[in-house]
């Protein structure tokens, strides 16, 4: 028999007022995934993390979290833990400090694990400097160092990657991987998508208040989609002439003030017309140096997904 689902939302509604924040939202999440959850600012996304932690209520729809079914208290199930809106730590102490009130607090005996989560986190260094002084990468580590504390289930992050270095980032990517791999389920939201593809194996996308697109990444970017791509050729002037007389492609301007831009032109199409002009110029001998999407074929679905609409009124 599978594994109950770590998550399962079915028509979660929630309003502030008179300003609907979720509107009808599913999500399922099983043991061992990470789930992005991504959207514009102002979309849901935080409320809905806060709904997974217990930090507020649904006003609709039924949530089940780790099995259990969530009612109208302002709890969560043991076994879930993470943070919204930045981790709550206290400045004056160090990080080890932080670490061993926040297990106190939550009566927690697990503190011989304090100096086991900083160093999988990338903070063994700091660990007794104070967090006043703390960047905000590192404030973020020592958020996710704090929940690993609580040896969670169901780890639920509110933009964890917000203020990385690449040396930081890899320490994060590497324990959201190891935990995964080793049953936790990670829901997180967040706005790069690079980041989203090396971890995410579905995700959740939401426009206000309601799911745009829930599935995996690669279903995501396997969409047709007219893009913009940069073309370098050794013949600028014959590619913006070749590109012109292309069905289904449109000559978007030149490729602007930066290095190369003097042979490069951008152009508009599908993959097919695409092709098309890429023949066409091979066959008219003009070599193509490069061709690249302007933004990421994820980037431009999330766009195309969450754009206003234009008869919204």
């Amino acid at each position: 028999m599978d594994a109950p689902l770590s998550v399962r939302a079915r028509g979660i509604g929630t309003c502030f007022g008179d300003v609907v924040a979720l509107d009808g939202v599913d999500l399922d999440v099983p043991p061992g995934r990470v789930h992005g959850l991504v959207g514009p600012n102002g979309a849901g996304k935080t409320t809905l993390l806060g709904l997974l932690l217990g930090l507020a209520v649904a006003d609709s729809g039924r949530l089940e979290i780790l099995g259990t079914p969530v009612g109208r208290g302002l709890t969560a199930p043991d076994g879930v833990a993470g943070f919204v809106d930045g981790p709550g730590l206290y400045p004056s102490l160090t990080a080890r400090q932080n670490l061993a009130a926040l297990a106190a607090l939550r009566g927690d005996r697990r503190t011989r694990r304090i100096g086991e989560v900083l160093d999988e986190v990338g903070l063994t260094d700091v660990a007794d400097d104070r967090v006043r002084g703390f960047s905000l990468g590192m404030r973020q580590r020592l958020g996710l160092a704090a929940a690993l504390l609580a040896e969670p289930r169901l780890l639920v992050l509110d933009e964890p990657f917000n203020g990385l270095d690449p040396a930081g980032k890899r320490h994060v990517h590497g324990v959201l991987g190891r935990l995964a791999a080793d049953g936790v389920a990670v829901v997180l939201s967040g706005h790069r998508m690079d980041d989203l593809e090396a971890l995410c194996d579905e995700i959740t996308i939401l426009a206000t208040g309601r799911v745009a697109f829930r599935g995996p990444l690669a279903e995501l970017a396997s969409a047709d989609r007219e893009l913009d791509h940069r073309l370098r050729t050794s013949d600028a002037p014959a590619a913006r002439r070749l590109a012109a007389d292309t069905a289904g492609v449109r000559l978007v301007g030149d490729a602007g003030p930066r290095r190369g831009a003097a042979d490069a032109i951008v152009v508009r199409a599908r993959t097919p017309a695409l092709d098309d002009l890429v023949t066409r110029l091979v066959r008219a001998g003009v070599a193509v140096r490069e061709l690249t999407p302007v933004v990421s074929p994820l980037e431009a679905a999330f766009l195309a997904l969450t754009a206003p609409r234009k008869d919204a009124g």
